[in-house]
């Protein structure tokens, strides 16, 4: 009988270590990040536009709002392997989407499970972190959580080692290491 309140202790325990470990910034003035209500949810009405800024000398995919865009290690060209909780700290960017200026590669679409559209580019599905708390900010690059590496999308579409769904060669893609990660949250 023990052993199950020592467990459900352990899961409220890991559950708060997650709220306080959600923001890895060295700015000043920034609090942990709480998961979205339902009501902040995406829409998957309205059509999102990717755009493009440079983040620490790195040019990067953002959204309409100028919010960070992010791959995800695990994810396939056909799948995304981020759902339930890891959705929470990583919304997806809803399809359908459209190139903005300087958006040079393929925007397309993946079908999650639930039937929702999820905006790709260069094959990679995108996502947004919640931590990123204005434009500008890139907190999950280089971030492991929710069981895999995460990392800002970038404008030529590669992950660190080159890695591209949309091609079969591999280039050395454009990254840059932010000294956070370790949450296995």
């Amino acid at each position: 009988m023990h052993g199950k309140w020592w467990a459900a202790a352990g899961i409220a325990a890991a559950a708060l270590m997650v709220t306080a470990c959600g923001s890895s910034s060295t700015s000043s003035g920034s609090s942990a990040a709480a998961p979205p209500s339902a009501s902040s949810a995406p829409s998957a009405a309205s059509s999102s536009v990717l755009k493009v800024t440079t983040i620490k000398g790195v040019q990067v995919l953002t959204n309409a709002q100028g919010m960070t865009l992010y791959f995800f290690a695990p994810d396939t060209s056909t799948k995304s392997k981020c759902s339930g909780s890891c959705l929470k700290y990583w919304p997806l960017v809803p399809a359908p989407a459209s190139a903005g200026s300087g958006v040079t590669g393929t925007v397309g679409l993946i079908t999650r499970p639930n039937g929702m559209k999820q905006a790709t580019y260069d094959g990679h599905p995108l996502y947004t972190y919640i931590a990123d708390t204005a434009p500008g900010q890139a907190k999950g690059n280089n971030l492991n959580a929710s069981g895999g590496l995460w990392y800002e999308a970038t404008v030529s579409g590669t992950m660190p080692g080159g890695t591209s769904s949309s091609s079969g060669s591999s280039s050395s893609g454009s990254s840059r290491g932010s000294g956070s990660g370790g949450y296995g949250y």
